[in-house]
């Protein structure tokens, strides 16, 4: 498989979850989310602790 394909297949689960989330909050919210996600899997964590620590880090649909 070759970079591209790697890197979009890689990103797509985040890119549709962040579509989903918008329909729930904002597009810069869901963006803010998936950038966020995005910088923890670049800094090592798998993607299942990546989005869960994101999660976390919401109280009633914003950041705190």
């Amino acid at each position: 498989m070759n970079l591209k394909n790697e890197t979009l297949n890689a990103v797509k689960p985040f890119v549709d979850y962040g579509l989903h989330e918008a329909s729930y909050t904002s597009y810069s919210h869901a963006l803010t989310e998936v950038a966020a996600i995005a910088y923890l899997l670049g800094k090592g964590y798998d993607p299942h602790t990546a989005y869960h620590t994101v999660e976390s880090w919401e109280k009633n649909e914003k950041f705190y």
